[in-house]
Formats: structure tokens, sequence, C-alpha cells
């Protein structure tokens, strides 16, 4: 398998995080490797377990992001990071168990398929959003079916954080650019990446104590119509 690196934002994930990367480790993968991103916002022993855990394991690379502005731009940093350690194919998933390190597989056997971008998706045959009051599954899926409209893509889920690269197209891009500071980063990626070879996986979502912020769906909404606008900035000449 060609090196893979997953990046993985965390934060306050003391209670998941070591079973998470037992559980990615124990795939059956020799180039697999995972590379969590944290933060100052951490405060509890999330950074201690994964340091403690790349002491043993040298598929572990723990990255504390100090001139970070919030998750999008640990996912960011996690990025260049990977690319500069000559990753081939990148995956981005949760840290916090919403994602499961179980379906990890479907992605890269897509990607080994020669997809460019691999979508995981709730909303399509296969897949479910568990643990989540009904206002999230109305938020998540009203927000595919908005932005399939304004931006005419077609995807069965615009929001979903679980989602692979070919190092090719991370590569391309000016990750500066983008525009989302929160939950519209996933919709903003998917749109940029509309035209390349890309396939929805279906994914099993678990949910967590962490919920979407008013100011999150106002950030939406204005940036929804803001994106065909910047999309000549995202990619490189």
């Amino acid at each position: 398998m060609k090196k893979t690196i997953i990046v993985m934002p965390v934060a306050n994930e003391e209670s998941t995080m070591g079973q998470i990367l037992d559980e990615i480790l124990e795939l059956p993968y020799d180039n697999l490797y995972i590379y969590p991103v944290v933060d100052s916002y951490s405060k509890d022993r999330t950074e201690e377990i994964i340091r403690e855990k790349e002491k043993s394991s040298n598929k572990v690379k723990c990255i504390f992001y100090r001139e970070s502005t919030g998750v999008i731009s640990c996912y960011l940093e996690g990025f260049r990071q990977a690319l500069a350690d000559g990753a081939e194919r990148i995956l981005e998933m949760d840290g916090g168990g919403s994602h499961l390190p179980a379906e990890i597989p479907q992605f890269l056997e897509k990607m080994e398929e020669g997809y460019e971008c691999v979508w995981g998706s709730r909303f399509m045959e296969g897949g479910s959003m568990k643990e989540q009051p009904l206002y999230r599954r109305i938020l998540s899926q009203g927000g595919t079916y908005l932005s399939n409209f304004v931006l005419g893509t077609r995807l069965k889920d615009m929001t979903s954080g679980f989602e692979g690269f070919q190092r090719e197209v991370l590569e391309s891009m000016n990750l500066d650019r983008f525009l989302s500071t929160g939950h519209m980063y996933q919709t903003e990626m998917r749109y940029y990446c509309r035209n390349l070879k890309t396939i929805e996986v279906p994914i099993h979502y678990v949910g967590t104590a962490s919920s979407l912020k008013g100011s999150s769906v106002t950030e939406a909404l204005k940036l929804l119509f803001q994106l065909k606008r910047n999309e000549t900035l995202i990619w490189k000449k």
C-alpha cells in the first residue's frame, strides 16, 4: 500500500483517544500512519496519551499546532505536514469516536481503484447517523440539500468529515485560501473537488457531545454564496 497518513484533529478526548489509536494501529496495513493534531484548546490528557503512544509506535506522530485558530486550521496543518512527510494518500477523520476505524479500509480500497477523493456519507444506502438529536440530522441533511441546490453538486452528504484524498489533490490546493473556520469546511472541500474523480462510501456516524451552534449555521449560509468566487484562489496555477 502507498504511504497513507490519517490526519485527526483532537481536543479533550482522553476518554476515547487511546482506544481510537489502538483500533487504527490494529488494522492490517504496514504503511498507515496517524497524525493527531492538538492545540491549546485541549485541557485534558489527550496530548499526553498521544505522546505516550508515539513513544511505542513509529506510526503515530503528535502534532501540536501553536498557531491554531480552530479545528479547521488543525486539519489544514495536518495536511501540510502529511504532504511534507511524503504521504501519497491522506485520510481525514474525527478522533472522538464519531468515525469508526473499522470503516477505514473502504476508503483505502476506493483510492486504490483510482478515485481522487472518497467521501464518507451518512445518508446514502448503507450509511447511518446514530445517537444524535433530530435537529442535528435535520441540519446535516438540510445543509446537504441546500448546498446541492445552490452549488450544483449532487452528493448524498455534503457535510461529513470522514474523507480521503490522493496526494495530488491536496498538493494542488492553496490550503491557506479556505474560507471556512467551522462546519462549512466540509462542504467547501467537496464543492472545490466536484469535477474530480470522486465517490461516496457509506459510514456509520456515532454522535458525540459536541453540537452545531447557531453561529455555525449563520456562517454556513453566508459562505455558501461565496464559494464560487473563491474557487479560482484555491487551485494553484
